[in-house]
């Protein structure tokens, strides 16, 4: 009972009290119609309250076993120094059954979807309103049902970086030259195990309506379909994207999470190791059809974040 009452603290801290998260909640409740990205990761208020002893034993005993588990370590070691130590300390816990279904996750699939929908909320907590639209994506694991394969993930993370990016054309034209935002961009993620998202989003300046914002948005997602992305651009954002996967080896927590991450979603070390060699092959023509399959006739989830019963 005192853990239910901090993870209900918790939540307030995290969700209730932020009304961003909270509209974030209902656009994934919205955006994904069966799978399991629809729920939050610490819950709903009231599965909370209902939880009991009972269901949480159940749960730990099911999916808190070896054959479920990766261990990442980083540092100064060797194989042969590291396996004595391993044996000593994860050996003496007893092995039991991954819960899987064969070597398959069992995991519900999310159908093809047929429509638009759109999520306002109002809150007098609400500071800076904010406008997003959000696709499904594929990632490196999933494609979407009838739509978008995961050939399109790595050509999904260069649109993010060239076109949404903070000196890409989104950026441009809404908060430098048109005056209409004081943010915007897209921001996407390729290795989840089940479907992405690809959002674009901005926020108005004092006096741009929401409306005014929309249209502006709507005209740059038109104009990228329309004209795909500069072949300049593409190659100056290769050189700053592997430039990061090198520095990211400085780190050794950086490192050893970039993988455990990866391993857990499905994915290999080779996939991990390979990304800028993925990211260096990413010719103008596969953002473009990346970003047609993703956005072109697709249905979406429009949100809007606005201070109470003010435009």
């Amino acid at each position: 009972e005192t853990e239910r009452l901090v993870v209900l603290e918790e939540r307030r801290q995290r969700t209730d009290n932020d009304p961003g998260s909270v509209l974030r909640e209902h656009v994934n409740a919205a955006l994904y119609l069966n799978y399991p990205y629809r729920h939050p990761t610490i819950g709903w208020e009231n599965e909370i309250r209902a939880l009991n002893i009972e269901d949480l034993r159940a749960f730990y005993e099911k999916w808190y076993v070896p054959a479920n588990a990766i261990l990442v370590v980083a540092g100064d070691i060797t194989a042969a120094e590291l396996k004595p130590l391993a044996e000593n300390t994860y050996g003496r816990i007893a092995r039991l059954p991954a819960p899987t279904t064969g070597e398959t996750r069992n995991r519900p699939a999310e159908p093809p979807q047929k429509a638009s929908r759109r999520i306002e909320l109002q809150d007098p907590r609400v500071r800076q309103p904010l406008w997003s639209r959000t696709y499904l994506a594929p990632g490196m694991m999933t494609g979407i049902a009838g739509g978008a394969g995961t050939e399109h993930a790595t050509a999904l993370e260069m649109l993010t970086e060239v076109f949404g990016g903070p000196t890409g054309p989104l950026y441009r034209a809404l908060v430098i030259d048109g005056k209409l935002a004081v943010s915007a961009g897209i921001s996407y993620g390729s290795g989840g195990l089940g479907p992405s998202r690809l959002v674009f989003y901005a926020s108005p300046r004092p006096g741009v309506t929401m409306a005014d914002l929309e249209a502006a948005m709507e005209a740059e997602i038109e104009k990228l379909l329309k004209d795909g992305v500069d072949a300049d651009r593409i190659r100056r954002a290769k050189i700053h994207m592997k430039a990061e996967s090198v520095y990211a080896r400085d780190s050794l927590s950086t490192g050893a999470r970039i993988l455990g991450a990866a391993l857990a979603s499905g994915q290999s070390i080779a996939d991990v190791e390979g990304w800028p060699e993925r990211i260096d092959a990413v010719t103008p023509q596969a953002v473009n059809a990346a970003a047609r399959a993703v956005i072109q006739g697709q249905p979406s989830v429009t949100s809007l974040l606005l201070p109470d019963g003010k435009e």
